[in-house]
């Protein structure tokens, strides 16, 4: 079975291809199963926007691609055991935002005058107008954090947020909480997660990120989405590369 998929300019992470978090999250969608079973997504080249991307189902995985290229795999069945740090609350994260990179003039920025390491992108770029604005900073020396006010305008038929909202805010912390310690990460490549309870848009959030481990090129990095009550709502892995 087959079916198309298209991931327009406004979901954008760098400048001209598709943001790893929200990507995975609709592809992740495909497979039709329950939020809270874990899903593995490997990207595998850039995502074209506003191209339609075929989607063809094998058994119980998918494998996506645009033209010949292949884009992307998509698994179930797959373990996402991971320690997860206690979170600071919605007004400790906030207290930091302003340090976050996002939000700081940088002469390295991919456009001229922009603030953060990826300011047009999707998820944390402050030069995105309709974007996500997941700002995260560190919060202590293991782990960043953002306060992050979701809008009711972001909300689906059912009054929540989309899930790929949520898989696109667990992406951009996990490189974040990699340059917090001084290491400078490409782009992600693997991201395996869960969302384990619906929210409404309109709520404020707390998303956390810490490194796990790294080994050669691979960062893997633990991020995780928390209600305001400290309670889990979605959990991840993702395997960042570095650049050198």
């Amino acid at each position: 079975m087959t079916q198309q998929i298209t991931v327009s300019d406004r979901f954008r992470g760098p400048p001209r291809s598709g943001n790893g978090g929200y990507v995975a999250g609709i592809i992740a969608n495909t497979l039709g199963l329950a939020p809270s079973e874990p899903v593995e997504v490997t990207l595998r080249s850039p995502v074209p926007l506003d191209s339609p991307l075929q989607v063809t189902h094998e058994g119980n995985q998918v494998t996506v691609s645009h033209g010949e290229t292949l884009i992307a795999t998509a698994r179930p069945d797959v373990a996402l055991d991971m320690h997860i740090p206690e979170p600071p609350d919605f007004m400790t994260a906030l207290a930091v935002r302003n340090q976050s990179v996002c939000l700081q003039q940088r002469e390295d920025s991919p456009l001229p005058g922009a603030k953060g390491l990826h300011p047009i992108c999707f998820c944390c770029g402050a030069n995105h107008e309709t974007g996500l604005h997941v700002y995260s900073a560190p919060v202590d020396e293991q782990q960043v954090a953002a306060a992050w006010q979701t809008e009711p305008h972001w909300a689906g038929e059912d009054g929540n947020l989309p899930l790929a909202f949520l898989w696109t805010a667990l992406d951009c912390p996990g490189q974040l909480a990699f340059f917090a310690q001084g290491k400078r990460t490409g782009l992600m490549g693997r991201m395996t997660a869960a969302v384990h309870s619906k929210v409404s848009a309109g709520e404020p959030l707390v998303v956390t990120a810490w490194p796990v481990d790294v080994d050669g090129k691979k960062h893997l990095a633990g991020s995780a989405i928390f209600n305001a009550h400290g309670e889990l709502v979605a959990n991840a892995l993702a395997v960042w590369f570095s650049r050198s």
